[in-house]
């Protein structure tokens, strides 16, 4: 298996004269629309090497980028 998946989506019209374009769910596969990353619980996502006195901000750096991913994360400090 690949270590994404393949996000598809199904475009369907909703205007006026959508009946005589769209297909409905009739072959509603999709077209590829992006990729994802399969991780798993406790999987680490980004590391930092930086030095001692950078710590702090290195942490507020991964603070602000927790925002970017869906879920809960955890910033660990290890020497």
């Amino acid at each position: 298996p690949h270590p994404f998946n393949v996000i598809r989506i199904n475009k369907t019209l909703s205007c006026a004269g959508a009946d005589r374009l769209s297909t409905g769910m009739r072959g509603a596969f999709g077209k590829p629309y992006g990729t994802a990353a399969r991780v798993n619980i406790g999987q680490v996502l980004v590391s930092i090497r930086t030095k001692e006195d950078k710590i702090e901000i290195a942490c507020e750096a991964l603070r602000c980028a927790k925002a970017k991913f869906a879920g809960r994360m955890k910033v660990h400090v290890s020497n």
